[in-house]
């Protein structure tokens, strides 16, 4: 078997009770399951980084809060990602293994199908009881903070639209007006600061300025360029100064109401929550979408183990030839069985369906098709039902490219 010598020494540190040939396939299948979990939580993130930024600029928030929102983010994501890249790193592993003959070598001498799959269902376990505490507690938790950081960064704290040609209240005895303002209130032109003092009077005008949303949100800060501030004290005489800049904090926050509690949503509360809301008549939340939702997260859980009946035969069907096939095949069957579940979801939720027949059914056929795969690539290793459709499909995709290919030789010739 071919592997690094390092990576074995190191699984056998840290599972030295395991077999080797186990050891040696968990190692196959963590390297490339850390490797595209990485990469799709990063993606994920990335795409939604950059739109927050964008609501964020489009509203005058803080841009410091988008570190805190995407890590709120990131048991969602996860509970997102972990299946398909579970399912990418067993079908890896297993061709990986038929590519360099160890797949062949492992089933000649009495290796069955079932006992190397060993080491794939013992991680989807591992796997299903990390899904059950990201759905069933981390994800509600979060959710609630993601909400409640975006309602403070947007909604709650930035109303300080300031209207041209108009003398604006900004309490504490402070009066701002604008010559004109953006599109967006907070960039303006031709600043006039009226503020009242305990001894006098403060007069401040600028060509330009900006209003800026504080750090902690609390609080409006005014930036003024190359003004002019006058100043009169009761019985003495003013004076004048002259700034390239200045700030200062002005109140044109309406009041900020605190954001709601968490469980408005069937998706903020944990597992237990559903459950015992389930019972309660007086739920906020219909009983539809709470039976929905938690017979959701159990289903989507209990998926993982599933994985490998599907993923293996896949696998060993798709040969080097057969590879991007193959691929695509898993790609198809995950994403039907994810808005399969989904639309059972959504008809749940609306009362068509109840939730039992909606959710599990799906999950048990999808789980009866694994079963009937798996026994098919045990009792013939490399002529399963996927092994046909993978051919099928390369027929397919090699009848369509041969107009193509002719085309580009007599246009060689």
């Amino acid at each position: 078997m071919t592997s690094g010598s390092g990576d074995r020494r190191q699984v056998r540190r840290l599972l030295p009770y395991i077999p080797l040939i186990d050891r040696y396939i968990a190692a196959r299948t963590l390297r490339p399951f850390a490797l595209s979990l990485g990469v799709v939580l990063v993606a994920l993130l990335l795409e939604r980084v950059l739109r927050l930024f964008d609501l964020l600029a489009l509203k005058g928030g803080p841009y410091s809060v988008v570190v805190e929102l995407a890590a709120s983010l990131v048991p969602y994501y996860l509970g997102l990602a972990l299946p398909a890249a579970f399912f990418l790193a067993v079908f890896l592993a297993i061709a990986g293994m038929g590519d360099d003959n160890e797949l062949d070598a492992l089933l000649a001498g009495g290796w069955s199908i079932t006992r190397l799959s060993r080491p794939f269902f013992a991680i989807g376990l591992i796997f299903a009881i990390i899904s059950f505490i990201l759905f069933g507690f981390l994800q509600p938790y979060t959710r609630y903070v993601y909400q409640s950081l975006l309602y403070t960064a947007t909604n709650a704290a930035w109303d300080a639209h300031v209207q041209p040609a108009t003398f604006i209240d900004a309490r504490a005895g402070v009066t701002i007006s604008a010559d004109a303002v953006d599109i967006s209130g907070r960039t303006l032109t031709g600043v006039f600061v009226h503020k009242k003092t305990a001894n006098g009077e403060q007069i401040t005008t600028a060509p330009s300025g900006y209003l800026v949303l504080s750090d902690d949100g609390t609080q409006i800060d005014l930036y003024l360029e190359r003004g002019t501030t006058l100043e009169s004290r009761d019985g003495k005489r003013p004076y004048v100064v002259r700034f390239a800049g200045l700030k200062s904090t002005v109140n044109l926050l309406s009041g900020v109401h605190p954001f709601r509690p968490r469980g408005d949503s069937e998706r903020e509360l944990t597992l237990f929550e559903l459950r015992r809301d389930l019972g309660d008549p007086n739920s906020i939340v219909s009983p539809q979408r709470l039976a929905s939702e938690f017979h959701s997260r159990i289903v989507r859980t209990l998926s993982l183990p599933i994985l490998p009946l599907i993923a293996v035969p896949l696998a060993m069907a798709a040969k080097r030839r057969r590879r991007t096939s193959g691929m695509i095949i898993a790609a198809l069957l995950l994403l039907a069985y994810h808005h399969i579940l989904q639309l059972g979801e959504s008809l749940a939720d609306i009362g068509r369906l109840p939730a039992v027949p909606a959710l599990w059914v799906p999950f048990g056929l999808f789980t009866l098709f694994g079963i009937w795969l798996f026994r098919n690539s045990r009792e013939r290793p490399g002529d399963n039902p996927m092994t046909h459709a993978v051919d099928g499909m390369l027929d397919v995709i090699a009848a369509i490219s041969r107009p193509f290919k002719r085309l580009r030789r007599r246009a060689a010739t």
